[in-house]
């Protein structure tokens, strides 16, 4: 290990006892030892220090190259070189989402490095969040030559973390006359409250959830049945409090959009100047016999809908029945197939087939079938009957075509509705047939003064392929967070240009799905390369010659190639697509230029 030259400077600093106690408890074992008190090597970690990368020699990268490089002196440490248009910058390496070397990610030619699994982007200069579903920007360190060899200037905890959270303290607290109420406490409602902070919004911020805990990290409720919410929160409470944002436990009930107020179920009443509408989506239920009455049918959208199917699962070894073969259904058939018997029961030919089609969805129908999942498809529900043990629990599920599943739970997968109930009656707002809001590119509310609306409540013009601005609204993770960024722009600047994004989606479905783009406003054929009885492919969904989607498995980093391909108008023709193979699309350059 080389030890940094600067390090000898400092090991006379004398360190108080207390202030030893709290490094002791905040800080892991330090690992250089110049001194008897064991904090100050703690404290080096955080002050800037200059350290040499390995092997390299000079800062020799060319225009549009990219290169993860080691760090000497720290224990796994790495940075991602980036040269965008003849500048060079030193970043993290690792994504902030989920960890992905970002090495093997994307880099633009108007300078974005963009996540291999999931389409995190972040600014290649300085690090800065550009896209969700990332919330953390990345470290960005000096670079400088000498004596043949290249440094960085940066804090050890920084360069090892590979993470930088966004700075939300407010030089003074709150100041002004602008209010800002966020309702619900999601993806979105983060991603809005993050992005005004960061850009300087100094007024008062309250945040309103009725889920009782910060936001969390909402894609391991179904994929990992994780039922901690503080395992999976975003931000904890600490965080709030740093950044002068009030968090209330409460469920709005009503909105006086004249006098601009927000009522609650518990009785209060809060005013703003900017209202936020970000309380996503109501899991639908069936209205079948016997799912309103029988214990034991579970909807899955919080945690305690996870605690309670744990909860009825038990020591396993169970029969569950899942309800439903889009997204959630396959992610918690997915995630409960080890130990249980497992069946879905699905409307289409194939599983996902509304939005993926029957070919691929047969592809993810495989990989579940290979870990023991069975399904039951082109099938309708008759009823839910009860246990002949526990007549108030369900013991099965009956099917129009006369089969009995048996039963000792069952878990609803049968999609989402807008939650927007609290509106219904409101005759200031006019809901769309769905229950949406319609809104515009800077999800603004249509017919509302100084409210948006953002995530799976908003019907907002679509600009990506295939889109031509159509009202679409899309029920992503992601996409509520950038709508939230979105909307948070807005509020800043009313006259800054709308930032449309490309919606990009994940799901664990035996191997990992990438998706990006949107086939809900229609699509007429399939390009389907690479190995699919492997479950590793790529599948251009196409609209005449356009690309409108993409979705891959195990070739990354195609979908994020091709959503940042989709960004600028460069992604190939479906008759280009069909000559070449899975891989051809990483062979294109990703220019400056961009379209939406």
């Amino acid at each position: 290990m080389t030890t940094p030259r600067s390090l000898l400077r400092f090991t006379n600093v004398f360190v108080q006892p207390s202030s030893l106690s709290k490094l002791r408890g905040t800080y892991p074992a330090p690992r250089f030892q110049y001194s008897p008190h064991r904090a100050i090597s703690t404290t080096f970690r955080n002050m800037a220090q200059e350290y040499k990368l390995k092997g390299l020699n000079s800062l020799d990268l060319k225009p549009g190259e990219k290169r993860e490089v080691e760090v000497e002196g720290i224990e796994e440490g790495k940075v991602l070189l980036c040269n965008v248009g003849g500048k060079i910058s030193a970043l993290g390496s690792k994504c902030t989402h989920y960890g992905a070397p970002l090495a093997k990610g994307v880099l633009t030619g108007d300078g974005r490095i963009t996540c291999p699994w999931h389409g995190a982007c972040f600014n290649a200069s300085n690090g800065d969040i550009e896209n969700a579903p990332a919330i953390d920007s990345l470290p960005s360190f000096a670079l400088s030559e000498k004596n043949g060899s290249v440094y960085i200037t940066g804090e050890q905890a920084s360069i090892k973390g590979s993470r930088r959270k966004p700075n939300i303290k407010i030089k003074g607290g709150v100041n002004g006359a602008e209010k800002v109420v966020i309702v619900g406490g999601g993806s979105g409602a983060l991603g809005t409250l993050e992005a005004l902070r960061e850009n300087g919004f100094t007024g008062s911020i309250t945040l309103i959830g009725s889920e009782g805990y910060p936001p969390i990290d909402r894609t391991k409720l179904s994929k990992a049945l994780i039922d901690d919410a503080s395992k999976i929160a975003l931000r904890d409470d600490a965080w709030f409090k740093e950044g002068d944002i009030a968090t209330v436990n409460d469920e709005v009930t009503d909105v006086d959009f004249g006098s601009k107020k927000v009522s609650t179920k518990g009785g209060s009443s809060y005013p703003y100047t900017k209202l936020v509408l970000a309380t996503g989506g109501s899991p639908k239920s069936l209205p079948l016999p016997g799912f309103k009455e029988l214990g034991n049918i579970f909807l899955l959208r919080t945690v305690p809908h996870v605690k309670a199917i744990l909860g009825a699962i038990g020591d396993k070894n169970k029969k569950i029945v899942i309800i439903g073969s889009s997204f959630i259904g396959m992610e918690v058939a997915n995630a409960v197939s080890k130990d249980n018997d497992v069946t879905v029961v699905g409307m289409e030919k194939a599983p996902l087939e509304r939005v993926m089609g029957e070919e691929v969805g047969k592809i993810f129908q495989k990989s579940l079938e290979k870990n023991g999942v069975k399904f039951k498809m082109n099938a309708g529900v008759e009823k839910a009957s009860p246990s002949k043990s526990d007549s108030s629990k369900v013991g099965s599920i009956e099917l129009k075509d006369g089969t009995s599943l048996p039963a000792d739970l069952v878990i609803l997968g049968t999609g989402v509705g807008p939650a927007t109930v609290f509106l219904k009656d409101n005759k200031a707002v006019e809901l769309q047939k769905d229950g949406s809001l319609k809104t515009d590119e800077h999800f603004a509310v249509s017919g509302l003064k100084d409210v948006f609306a953002i995530g799976d409540i908003a019907t907002y013009p679509y600009h990506g392929p295939g889109g031509d601005g159509a009202l679409t609204r899309i029920e992503h993770w992601n996409v509520a967070q950038n709508a939230g960024r979105s909307a948070a722009a807005n509020i800043i600047d009313p006259s800054a240009a709308p930032k449309p994004f490309i919606p990009i989606f994940w799901s664990a479905l035996g191997s990992q799905l990438r998706y990006c783009g949107n086939t809900i406003n229609g699509w007429d054929d399939l390009v389907l390369k690479g190995q699919p009885e492997e479950a590793k492919f790529v599948a251009y969904y196409t609209k005449g010659e356009t690309v409108v989607a993409v979705a891959s498995m195990q070739i990354d980093p195609v979908m994020t190639q091709a959503s940042e391909l989709m960004r600028r108008g460069k992604m190939p023709s479906k008759s280009e697509l069909q000559k070449e193979d899975a891989t051809f699309i990483l062979g294109i350059s990703v220019p400056a230029e961009v379209k939406i």
